[in-house]
């Protein structure tokens, strides 16, 4: 009888068990936003996506070892290291962003040049900034909070003035009262000729298109402050 194959779900205890062995391979400290957990979920998928590379007769550590580190280290490069100055690589380089060609790490390198206009967005994006530099951006932005009850009520009594009698009919029964639209047409007597239509369907679809593009032009020309 041949050996039972092992699913992905079969060994999620240690799969677990290996990903979080390796927490201390994260040494990206500099991307805070991205949690070791955050981590963990990337490398559960890419295993599981390698699943059938693992051969069933070894044991699996060895192999989920080996995964694990290649994911971690791809994970550092793609994020870090493929947007990072050229300077970190280069031998002219020295401590304190200064430089034995240029003096400091500068646009006067054509390397760091390009970097600059290739790369500095992306690198800068995915730096933390520290707190203390951009308290004001925290903790003193202004105070916005809608009240959406008396905005709803400023609309009604805009769209009362605005629409026609037979429309604010419609949009009292279909928006204030929020009654089904299926009873409105024989409400209003209107009639359809239309198979598998609603009574009045071509009717109440005028007047709803009309109501919208006045809600619309109300709402958008700043009519309404709340």
């Amino acid at each position: 009888m041949p050996p039972q194959t092992l699913t992905f779900e079969d060994c999620i205890d240690v799969i677990n068990e290996e990903i979080y062995k390796r927490r201390g391979r994260w040494t990206l400290t500099a991307i805070q936003w991205m949690d070791y957990s955050d981590v963990a979920q990337i490398i559960r998928i890419h295993i599981h996506k390698k699943w059938n590379m693992w051969d069933q007769s070894r044991p699996i550590r060895p192999w989920l070892h080996a995964t694990i580190v290649h994911q971690i280290s791809n994970l550092v490069r793609n994020i870090y290291t493929n947007n990072s100055r050229p300077c970190l690589k280069c031998a002219a380089a020295e401590d304190e962003n200064l430089c034995r060609i240029y003096k400091t790490q500068c646009s006067d390198c054509p390397l760091y040049a390009n970097w600059v206009k290739t790369k500095k967005s992306a690198h800068d994006v995915k730096l933390p900034l520290a707190l203390e530099f951009h308290y004001n951006e925290v903790y003193e932005r202004p105070e916005y909070s809608v009240d959406i009850e008396r905005g709803v009520a400023l609309i009604h009594e805009k769209m009362k003035l605005i629409l026609k009698p037979s429309e604010y009919k419609v949009y009292k029964y279909l928006y204030i009262d929020c009654k089904p639209e299926e009873d409105l047409g024989k409400i209003l007597g209107f009639k359809s000729t239309e198979k598998n239509r609603a009574q009045g369907y071509r009717q109440l679809k005028n007047i709803k298109d009309s109501i919208l593009q006045k809600a619309n032009k109300l709402v958008y020309e700043g009519e309404i402050d709340i």
